[in-house]
């Protein structure tokens, strides 16, 4: 592997959404299953009741949320680390503390992982090869309003990597409160591996009172496009076909890149206290997200592959 990433579209912006959009109408037509709505790692985090829908008119100011502030802190446990499709992590299990501070629409998330057992990937090098490692702390801000059913968030994630250069993204995400709640976001690298990275989002939720009382199950999809904009993102070139070396000397890659489907349950144990078992299968979007070309990744951060991730979200509200 060459290169690791935190972040020219072959077709315009409006095929790329059109055609996203086409994928994900083609799954809830074949399972019937409502998409996913995506936070920004591979492992998904703790579910956030939407607020109902609204009958009076939509307000012409917008909403920034409620005033009084809240904490959730989510500790999460996972047999690997997928992020954007890429793995980040091997035959080890790894664990995600999080938390987040909100009040009036703006929010504060720190986020971190930690492998019991660094293994190298195609995309990952290991900073303590073999060993536990605290490889990984991220921080988000971000401030969201809305309209209705409408609402909209922008803001900024700070990359703190070991294995990987440290880099910066800001985002743009809108979203529908109907009932798969669909949620597009554009993320742009603004530091180490300058590229944008679009993602479409859908999740549900159905009640199992006639189990538990508050129990759901917690059902959704994701799917993405990277689109590299800097040298960064070359791809590689054989020498039979470059005429020259074997390199990554190629176009930008830029494609379909990574899908999602997941499933949980989310369980209710004390007062603001719920515990969230789910499972995730992962899969390349695209041939030229797991492209090889004599042995070596075309994409720069390593081919991506199927993977299944299973684990938990412990997560209390206070």
């Amino acid at each position: 592997m060459r290169k690791l990433t935190r972040v020219k579209l072959a077709h315009s912006l409006s095929t790329v959404l059109l055609s996203m959009a086409l994928l994900v109408a083609m799954l809830i037509a074949m399972s019937g299953i409502p998409a996913y709505a995506e936070e920004e790692k591979a492992a998904p985090v703790a579910k956030e009741e939407a607020a109902p829908a609204k009958e009076e008119p939509i307000p012409l100011a917008g909403t920034a949320g409620p005033d009084n502030a809240s904490v959730s802190v989510v500790f999460s446990a996972f047999n690997r680390y997928i992020y954007r499709g890429y793995e980040l992590s091997t035959r080890s299990m790894v664990f995600q503390p999080s938390v987040t501070f909100s009040w009036m629409g703006f929010a504060a998330n720190a986020w971190s992982n930690i492998d019991t057992r660094e293994q190298a990937t195609q995309s990952f090098v290991p900073d303590r090869p073999g060993q536990a490692s605290y490889n990984e702390v991220d921080i988000k801000l971000s401030y969201t309003r809305s309209w209705g059913g409408v609402s909209l968030t922008g803001g900024y994630i700070y990359y703190g990597l070991q294995y990987a250069k440290k880099t910066q993204e800001v985002f743009l995400a809108a979203a529908l409160d109907v009932i798969t709640k669909p949620v597009l976001t554009v993320y742009r690298d603004v530091a180490g591996y300058p590229g944008i990275y679009y993602n479409l989002a859908f999740s549900h939720s159905a009640p199992l009172s006639m189990i538990m009382k508050d129990m759901t199950l917690d059902l959704g999809a994701s799917f993405g496009y990277e689109q590299g904009t800097s040298p960064y993102w070359s791809t590689y070139e054989a020498a039979s076909t470059s005429g020259g070396l074997d390199a990554y000397t190629g176009k930008k890659y830029s494609a379909f890149h990574d899908g999602m489907l997941m499933v949980g349950v989310t369980i209710p144990i004390v007062n603001n206290l719920t515990v969230q078992p789910v499972a995730m299968y992962t899969f390349p979007l695209s041939h030229d997200a797991s492209r090889m070309v004599n042995g070596v990744s075309y994409n720069p951060n390593g081919a991506l592959d199927q993977n299944f991730v299973y684990g938990l979200n412990l997560t209390y509200n206070f």
